[in-house]
C-alpha cells in the first residue's frame, strides 16, 4: 500500500491551463473516486499520478517520496484503462501473465501468480479462452487481473466500466468493491457517474475545471454539499434548485418561492436577498403533518419501485420521488413536506452554501 500527497499541482497545455493547483493527501488502502462532468481535469490528475502525464508544477509524492521526474515503471503503480487493451492473439492467462513475463519472472512463478489472480477475480475458468470469446465484464476483469499480478502499491482506474451496459456496470461494481477488501491496496478511480462514485468511494474528490469543489466521505458530499455545482451534481436524479427571496420579521425568517413562504433560519441572511432552496427529490414528503410546498403535477414517469413526478410552482419545477402506488394525475395539486434538515440554502450570485439553515 502506498499514501499518495499531490502539492499544489498544475498542468499546462500550452496557455491552457487543466489542472490549478491541486492540494490532496490519500491515505494508505484509501479507495479515493475523482469524479466530474467531462473535462474537469478528473483523467489528468490521474495521468499525472501514473507518470503518463509531466507535471507543469508543484510536486507529488508517493510514500513520502518525489516522484515527479521518475519513470512510469518506477513508481510501481498499476493502471486499468477503459479500452481494456488485451492482446487478441494471447489467451486469458498469457494476457494476465504478460507484464510479468516481460519482467523476465520465472514461468511457474507467472502461473501461481496467473492463478492466484484469476481465483480473486472468478475467472479461473476462462484462462483458456481468447479475449474475442469473452463478454465485457470478463475482459475487464481480465484487465484488472493483469494489475494484480503485479502487486502494486497503487491502483489506478481511469473509466474502466464506462464501456460496460447498465447490468455489467452494478456487476463490476461489485467485483471492484470485493476486490479492494480482499487486497485493501491504494486506489485512486475515475468516473464521471457520481453513482458509481458514492458506491465505490471511501473518499469522493469533486472536481470542476481543473479544481477540486469539495472532497469527502460519498454521505457527507451529499448531504452537505459545499456549493450549488456539488448539491447538483452529486445524487440522482439531481438536487431541486429553487430561486428564492428572503424575508425577515424580526428573529424569524422565511425565503419566498413564488406566493409560498418556507421558514428559514435568518442567521446569516439579510432581508430582501436572492438565494437558492435545495431540496432532493427522495426527500420531500406526502405526509400532512406540515405542508411546506405545494405543486401542479406536470409529467409523471412511473418507475415500477416508485414514480418520479415534475410539479410546477409558478414558474419553477419542483421534481419529487413518491410511492408507486400513490395516486396522481396531470394538473393535479400536491402538497409536500420536507424535514428542517434536509433543506439547502445557497448564495444565488456565488452559489456557495449559506451557513444558515433551513428550519
Amino acid at each position: 500500500m502506498a499514501s499518495v500527497e499531490l502539492q499544489n499541482l498544475v498542468k499546462d497545455y500550452g496557455p491552457v491551463r487543466a489542472i490549478h493547483g491541486v492540494n490532496l493527501t490519500i491515505e494508505e488502502g484509501e479507495f479515493i473516486v475523482f469524479v466530474g462532468p467531462s473535462g474537469c481535469g478528473k483523467s489528468t490528475l490521474l495521468r499525472m499520478i501514473a507518470g503518463l502525464e509531466d507535471i507543469s508544477s508543484g510536486t507529488l509524492l508517493i510514500d513520502g517520496e518525489v516522484v515527479n521526474m521518475v519513470e512510469p515503471r518506477g513508481r510501481n503503480v498499476a493502471m486499468v484503462f477503459q479500452d481494456y487493451a488485451l492482446y487478441p492473439h494471447m489467451n486469458v492467462a498469457q494476457n494476465i501473465g504478460f507484464g510479468l513475463k516481460m519482467r523476465n519472472i520465472e514461468a511457474s512463478q507467472i502461473a501461481d501468480s496467473v492463478k492466484e489472480a484469476a481465483k480473486v477475480l472468478q475467472i479461473d475458468h476462462l484462462l483458456d479462452r481468447k479475449p474475442g470469446q469473452l463478454s465485457g465484464g470478463q475482459r475487464q476483469r481480465v484487465a484488472m487481473g493483469r494489475a494484480i499480478v503485479r502487486k502494486p502499491s497503487l491502483f489506478l482506474f481511469d473509466e474502466p466500466l464506462s464501456n460496460l451496459d447498465a447490468k455489467l456496470r452494478v456487476d463490476m461494481r461489485t467485483q471492484i468493491k470485493r476486490l479492494h477488501a480482499i487486497l485493501e491496496t491504494t486506489t485512486v478511480y475515475v468516473t464521471h457517474d457520481q453513482v458509481e462514485a458514492m458506491t465505490l468511494a471511501d473518499r469522493m474528490v469533486i472536481l470542476r475545471d481543473g479544481i477540486i469543489e469539495q472532497e469527502g466521505a460519498p454521505i457527507d458530499i451529499y448531504t452537505t454539499p459545499s456549493n450549488r455545482f456539488v448539491a447538483e451534481f452529486i445524487g440522482s436524479p439531481q438536487m431541486n434548485i429553487l430561486t428564492g427571496v428572503v424575508k425577515k420579521n424580526g428573529s424569524d425568517g422565511s425565503v419566498k418561492i413564488g406566493d409560498q413562504h418556507i421558514n428559514v433560519d435568518p442567521v446569516s441572511l439579510v432581508d430582501g436577498d436572492n438565494v437558492l432552496l435545495g431540496i432532493r427529490p427522495e426527500h420531500l414528503d406526502l405526509s400532512k403533518d406540515l405542508v411546506l410546498l405545494t405543486g401542479v403535477a406536470d409529467v409523471i414517469e412511473p418507475l415500477g419501485s416508485d414514480t418520479m413526478i415534475v410539479c410546477k410552482i409558478g414558474d419553477q419545477e419542483l421534481t419529487a420521488r413518491i410511492p408507486a402506488d400513490f395516486p396522481v394525475s396531470p394538473g393535479q395539486e400536491i402538497n409536500f413536506s420536507v424535514e428542517p434538515h434536509r433543506l439547502h440554502l445557497f448564495d444565488q450570485t456565488t452559489g456557495l452554501r449559506i451557513t444558515g439553515k433551513a428550519s
